[in-house]
């Protein structure tokens, strides 16, 4: 195959050692930029403009090193894998772009996609939740099946699929690095959307390490435990308030394995005269 001068460089020497695909494969062309169509299955959710630029002038003084995965539909070419490439080829001015050309039906285009950019890394920890919850709801797999097709544990899968139980504004936080996944993990220890959030605040505002985020996580979550435990019920509540008003001093009931007691709080020496008088009246 003659090399085209919208790459200025022969096919062969478009392509890394390491690539999967070689210029002799079956299926492999020259493609007209314009011919190309974006994947609407797209794992990635966000490709900023800004962030192809090293790409683009990487693509321009070399090629495009490794081809672009698609298959035919309706006289275009529907992108698998390679977005990026292809936006990217499109910001340094390229005509032509190498691709490989596959068929797939929609769940093998959805499942190469999901794959690609997994594998290479190129999704921030929410997108990768997103793929492997698609993995999940529309193939159907297994949290172990997942694990298998892209390489990893099945933990890891699990631990991210986590993440997506979190409130839109901390994942919002991990999707744009404000926040680590470590430091997620510290917030779901706690439950409950106003914790959770209290803790990303103080994660944000404190700069706080992952092991910081987990001792606050701790003492939190025991905080609530105690508060909630310590909820008065309403008619105690209504009394507690009726006796403070009698006495003029702060009264709480506090509960007990045998019973409970009765707490007046004096903050001065006058509020604990006024109080001995009324109780003395009381015995009259």
């Amino acid at each position: 195959m003659t090399p085209k001068s919208g790459l200025g460089r022969g096919l062969k020497s478009l392509l890394s050692s390491q690539d999967i695909f070689d210029a002799e494969a079956p299926g492999f062309f020259l493609c007209p930029i314009e011919k190309l169509r974006p994947n609407p299955m797209q794992p990635r959710q966000n490709i900023e403009d800004g962030s192809l630029d090293g790409l683009a002038a990487s693509i321009k003084s070399k090629g495009v090193i490794q081809p672009i995965v698609v298959s035919e539909q309706d006289g275009f070419y529907q992108i698998i894998a390679g977005e990026r490439r292809w936006r990217a080829a499109q910001k340094a001015g390229l005509k032509k772009v190498p691709v490989v050309l596959r068929e797939a039906d929609t769940n093998e285009a959805l499942e190469l996609a999901l794959i690609e950019n997994i594998q290479r890394e190129d999704l921030n920890p929410v997108e990768e939740a997103l793929a492997y919850k698609r993995f999940s709801e529309d193939l159907g797999l297994s949290q172990a099946e997942i694990a298998a097709k892209v390489g990893k544990d099945r933990s890891t899968v699990a631990n991210m699929l986590r993440l997506l139980h979190l409130p839109e504004e901390i994942l919002k936080d991990i999707a744009q690095g404000v926040i680590t996944t470590g430091h997620a993990k510290a917030i779901l220890m706690l439950d409950g959307r106003d914790l959770k959030l209290r803790l990303r605040d103080e994660i944000v505002k404190r700069s706080l390490s992952v092991r910081q985020a987990e001792e606050l996580a701790r003492r939190l979550k025991n905080k609530g435990s105690f508060e909630k435990g310590r909820q008065k019920d309403p008619d105690i509540e209504y009394l507690c308030n009726e006796l403070s008003r009698i006495v003029g001093a702060k009264v709480n009931i506090v509960h007990g394995k045998r019973g409970g007691k009765l707490e007046i709080r004096c903050r001065t020496r006058g509020e604990l005269h006024r109080l001995i008088e009324l109780l003395k009246r009381l015995e009259e």
